[in-house]
């Protein structure tokens, strides 16, 4: 029999520890972002994504309407909209709503926090000031890789353009604009999409046996608090939800030229990055058949409350309706793609300004970074 001598010498008796309880042993490590969020888009979600492989718990400061318009300009999407579509995020434990606009030191103290989490882009405020540098200073400042080829202000662009081009013929004013002197933070799209981050993106996890499988379909363009009200919803009618998502061609089909204003990819990881979803079937069928109900052994069918439209005169859900599957969801929210899209047309001028100063304003900034980097570089000796 032990003694309590030897349990005092040896009181690892299982010397193997997961790594999952040594996690648990050690202080938790809290990581704090913040920013606009505007229109919440997969760039501001790999941001997160990162910060959150740095810690443990992560918690989203989001500013205010007020804040933004006086240190950036008008925000498309209101505060109380962004401050859901941040909660909706995977990566996101916690969200601090009405967050400073220049980050504060009491505020990390006040929620225990251990460092602050940025991208590699530019954020100032009204005077162009670095919104960061108190942090820096204190050495509480750490840096992630931002996500070329997407922006709230190239996003805004892509829908000014489609109202010049509403036939969907943007291209070759894209390209004028790359030809252009803009700041390598605001400028049209070249997101290229690859395996590795949908991967980042992905879950991982199976359904268990047992679990009652929710299906839907949609182009979740612009994904939007909208969306993550829906697949919160559609997720609380089971236990695991697969989202299809429908390729380019049948958007365009369904809601006309021009659209989706984002591409498969990048509306695949807008809805990859909400917490509500559990797979992904990229360039889904647009009609949800029999094969596709037994191939993922769906148990469930939901749509929403947009109108569907019939494929050669047939419901693409007809298959579900039979099974006596199918339901329908009110999500609740009246926000839609061409919501807001309409709010950028009514208020083109206000946005092309507001996307004119910030490019002007980062080009100032990048001057004067590169004047720095100049003076500080070893001189030639002749």
């Amino acid at each position: 029999m032990a003694t309590n001598d030897s349990l005092k010498r040896n009181p690892d008796a299982n010397t193997t520890e997961s790594a999952g309880d040594a996690k648990k042993r050690r202080k938790q490590v809290r990581v704090w972002v913040d920013g606009c969020f505007d229109m919440m888009h997969f760039g501001h979600a790999n941001a997160i994504r990162q910060a959150k492989q740095m810690g443990d718990y992560l918690i989203a400061g989001v500013h205010t309407d007020a804040d933004i318009a006086t240190h950036k300009g008008p925000p498309i999407m209101n505060e109380r909209e962004r401050y859901e579509a941040v909660r909706g995020c995977k990566w996101v434990d916690e969200v601090i709503e009405g967050a400073p606009y220049v980050t504060q030191l009491s505020d990390l103290e006040k929620y225990n926090i251990d460092f602050v989490v940025h991208g590699d882009d530019i954020t100032t405020d009204e005077h162009g000031n670095d919104t960061y540098q108190a942090i820096k200073d204190a050495g509480k400042y750490k840096e992630c890789k931002r996500t070329s080829g997407v922006s709230t202000t190239d996003l805004v662009g892509r829908m000014l353009l489609l109202q010049k081009h509403p036939a969907g013929n943007v291209s070759d004013e894209l390209s004028q604009a790359e030809e252009q002197q803009v700041s390598q933070y605001t400028r049209a799209s070249k997101f290229l999409p690859t395996s590795k981050k949908i991967i980042q993106f992905a879950s991982n996890n199976e359904p268990k046996t047992g679990d009652k499988i929710v299906y839907v379909c949609g182009a979740f363009d612009l994904f939007h608090v909208g969306h993550i009200e829906f697949l919160k919803r559609a997720k609380a009618l089971g236990d695991y939800l697969i989202c299809g998502i429908h390729n380019d061609s049948d958007v365009a089909r369904v809601r006309g030229q021009g659209n989706p204003l984002c591409s498969l990819h990048e509306r695949t990881l807008g809805v990859l990055q909400c917490k509500y979803v559990d797979e992904c079937v990229i360039g889904a069928p647009y009609e949800v058949d029999k094969d596709l109900i037994q191939h993922f052994k769906v148990d469930v069918v939901a749509h929403g409350g947009t109108e569907v439209d019939d494929l050669d005169g047939r419901n693409p859900y007809q298959a579900a309706i039979d099974a006596n599957i199918f339901q329908k969801i009110d999500s609740g929210s009246d926000l839609t793609a061409q919501v807001i899209i309409q709010r950028i047309i009514e208020n083109r001028l206000r946005f092309e300004l507001r996307n004119k100063k910030k490019n002007e304003k980062e080009l100032r900034i990048q001057a004067a970074q590169a004047s720095r980097e100049a003076s500080k570089s070893p001189k030639k000796i002749v």
